[in-house]
Order: C-alpha cells, then sequence, then structure tokens
C-alpha cells in the first residue's frame, strides 16, 4: 500500500491502495532453507559412506573356484607343478656314413618313413665301378683256380705213374722226385687260386658295403620333423663347413610320434613328492582346454648342482594331432584321492564330484577355527568353512562358500563383519 500526501496534514479522501505493487514473498527464504536442510540429509549418507570407502583397506581378492573332472583329466589331488616342452622318446638325426654329394631325396617334413626305408642316396657310380670290377676280378680268380685244380689233377696222376713204374724197376728215382714237385707245386697253386677267389670275393663285399653306405635308411618307424639337406649338396659324416656342428652331417631328424613326453625339470626340494609311474595332467600351452593323461616315466639319477634341479620325463598317455614336439607344456603331478586323504566318503564326495577350492592365504585361524572373509560390493562377511584336503597353493572347502565368491587374501586385523574395504584394481 502506498500512501501520497502534498502537505504535512495530508487529506485522508486522497488515501489508496495501490494493486500494482510486488508483494513481500517472505516464504521463499524459508523454502531455500528447506531445501538446503533436506539436501543435506539426503547427502549425509552418502558423503558417509564416502568417507568410509576413503577410509577401508585395500585388500587382494580371488574367487572361490570349482574343479570339475574334464575329458582325459582327473579330480586327483595334485602336488607338483612344473612346465617343460614336449619332445619324443624316440628321435633320430638320421645322417650319412659316407661324404657325398646328394643324388636324391625321398622325403619332406611329416613324411612317415618305415625302419630300413631309402630316404636318400648319394651319388655312387665310382662305386659301382669298383663293385663291378670286384666282381669281374672274382670271375677271373674262378678261372685260374679250374685251370690250376686242373694242373694239379694231371700232376696227381703222372705222380701216381711215376711211383708205379718205380715198383716196376722201369723208371728211375729222379723221375719220381720230379713228379712229387710237380704236384707239390700244383697244389700249392690250387690253394693260391683258392685264396685269390677269398680276396676277391671280399672286395666284392667291401664294394657292396660301400655302394650300401651311399643309401641314408630310417632307423625307425616315424615322421621327418625337420629336413635339413636338399638335393645337390655336399655332406660328411663330420658336417661340412656351413653346417651348424651339432648337427654332425645330418640330412634329417626322424621322431616316433607314438611315444611322445614332457621333458621338465623339479627342484631338488620337491624330487621327494615324486614317485614311479606317478600319475599326472598335461596341459599344452596351445590348447589349455584340453587335458592329457599323463605318467612319471623317468627321474633322471643325477641332478644339476649348479640349477639344484632335477630332470623328469612324464609320458603323454593319450596323445593326438595338437601334441608336437617343441611345444610348451605343463605337468600337474598328482596323488591319488583315496591314498591321500583317505576314502572318497570321507571328504564328502565322490570320485567325480566337483571340488570347492580356495587359496591357501584366505584361510584365517580365529578361536581355533578356519574362516575366510567373503567381499559383496565392498562389504565384507566372516565366513567359517570346513576344509578338506590340501591342493597345493589351495585348499579344499566342503562347506562355508560358493563357487564364484570372492575371498580376501591375507585378510588384514581390524575386518568386521559388515566393514567396508577396497578392492584392489577395482
Amino acid at each position: 500500500m502506498t500512501i501520497h500526501s502534498d502537505s504535512p496534514a495530508g487529506d485522508l479522501a486522497r488515501l489508496r491502495i495501490d494493486r500494482d505493487a510486488a508483494p513481500r514473498r517472505r516464504w521463499v527464504l524459508w523454502a531455500f532453507l528447506l531445501f538446503v536442510c533436506a539436501s543435506a540429509a539426503a547427502a549425509y549418507p552418502k558423503a558417509r559412506a564416502y568417507i568410509a570407502q576413503r577410509r577401508a583397506p585395500d585388500v587382494d581378492v580371488a574367487r572361490v573356484t570349482q574343479v570339475v573332472s574334464a575329458q582325459g583329466g582327473s579330480a586327483d589331488l595334485p602336488v607338483l607343478v612344473a612346465s617343460g616342452y614336449v619332445v619324443a622318446r624316440h628321435s633320430s638325426d638320421v645322417g650319412v656314413k659316407t661324404g657325398g654329394r646328394l643324388a636324391r631325396i625321398q622325403f619332406e617334413e611329416g613324411t612317415r618313413v618305415r625302419r630300413g626305408e631309402v630316404i636318400a642316396e648319394l651319388e655312387h657310380a665310382d662305386i659301382e665301378a669298383q663293385l663291378e670290377a670286384s666282381r669281374r676280378a672274382v670271375a677271373e680268380a674262378d678261372a685260374q683256380l679250374a685251370q690250376a685244380a686242373a694242373a694239379r689233377d694231371e700232376d696227381v696222376r703222372n705222380l701216381e705213374r711215376q711211383r708205379q713204374l718205380m715198383k716196376d724197376g722201369i723208371t728211375t728215382t729222379a723221375s719220381l722226385t720230379g713228379a712229387e714237385s710237380a704236384a707239390a707245386v700244383s697244389a700249392a697253386r690250387v690253394k693260391s687260386a683258392e685264396a685269390a677267389i677269398a680276396s676277391a670275393r671280399a672286395r666284392v663285399k667291401v664294394a657292396e658295403e660301400a655302394l650300401e653306405n651311399t643309401n641314408v635308411r630310417a632307423p625307425f618307424n616315424g615322421v621327418v620333423i625337420k629336413k635339413r639337406a636338399e638335393v645337390g649338396e655336399t655332406v660328411s659324416p663330420f658336417g661340412v663347413q656351413g653346417q651348424a656342428s651339432r648337427e654332425g652331417g645330418a640330412i634329417a631328424t626322424i621322431a616316433d610320434l607314438g611315444e611322445l613326453e614332457v621333458q621338465t625339470e623339479v627342484s631338488e626340494n620337491g624330487v621327494a613328492k615324486l614317485t614311479p609311474a606317478m600319475p599326472a595332467e598335461v596341459k599344452l600351452q596351445a590348447y589349455q582346454d584340453q587335458v592329457y593323461r599323463g605318467r612319471l616315466r623317468q627321474i633322471f639319477p643325477s641332478a644339476d648342482r649348479a640349477k639344484a634341479i632335477v630332470e623328469v620325463r612324464v609320458t603323454i598317455l593319450n596323445p593326438d594331432e595338437h601334441v608336437k614336439p617343441e611345444m610348451t607344456a605343463s605337468v600337474t603331478f598328482q596323488e591319488k584321492r583315496a591314498a591321500a586323504a583317505g576314502p572318497a566318503s570321507d571328504l564328502g564326495t565322490t570320485p567325480n564330484a566337483p571340488v570347492i577350492l580356495v587359496p591357501k592365504r584366505a584361510v584365517a585361524e580365529q578361536a581355533g577355527k578356519s574362516t575366510v572373509w567373503v567381499v559383496t560390493n565392498g562389504t565384507v562377511a566372516r565366513r567359517p568353512v570346513t576344509l578338506g584336503a590340501e591342493r597345493i597353493d589351495q585348499v579344499e572347502v566342503k562347506s562355508g562358500v560358493v563357487p564364484g565368491e570372492m575371498v580376501i587374501l591375507n585378510p588384514p586385523q581390524g575386518l568386521t563383519d559388515g566393514g567396508v574395504v577396497r578392492v584392489k584394481g577395482s
């Protein structure tokens, strides 16, 4: 309301209400204060949660896993894990017995060969000529032997006549002596001819062996996994310039892919856990989902003192076309469940039942009981668990957790049920 007055006395008749003036809005201030209070009340829990989150300890977590016997695998207790390479139990660098130039090669990588099969030949025209000459020498020696035998027979008959004439007094002693000497010489010539034949035949055998040595034969049934020479190259049993010294004149590497094994190394501390014919699982780095059955074949009788390791060979019992020499593989040595942890009924599982595992670092002892801390949406809860057999760095859990849950590794001091934690890396 506005009052207009032209004089100190004023005129009540001139008083009026100004309806165009803006009204006062004191309620706006109260509404603003109410909004601020409501916003603060709404933000308080979030701010409190944020502060609690910032103060929460950082923890490492791992998921509870479930192991199911895979195709070709088992659920036996693992006791040791080692890595190595796939090798053929029978493998040979096949080379030549004599030096020469390769005239023919009958293999490539992947060619299957049979024991005794000729896989390559050296040039051998000179050796064939020597063999032919040796055979001719045998024929010549045979002819000389026939002549010597005929001469001997004639001298023997002449000796018999001289002896008869000597009895009759017709011949002289000198004639008889001459006949005896001639017969003896003829007999010696026959022996010389026989020796010449044996010598010629021996030279034939030498030439035949030399010719055979120009052939390179497969030492056993297998597959050529590496070709080391080509037609026209000069090779030697001791290698030639430009050829790796370790190859020693080899022209091919043949392996029996029917017997493959993993060559691995185990620390001296772990050898005591291994037993002869111990079962194992083999996984190739290239095919992680495929599990192969294995068996410990050999623990080498000596150790490497520089590395403190012992070499071990594990036979792959069911190899397929995926398994190739020189592939990287891991071996999990296993102990039979019944032998390691009693009957299956004591474990509460059957031989093929799934097994729940948690890392050993996740288990804590509180008041004599085994517990783990489970993380759910940043909040922790303590769970008592019943443990089973140990598996390397893990332990079986019979009850208390389910697969997929996250458990805290190396739980820090001060954790409480319902407390907040921060998972590292999240």
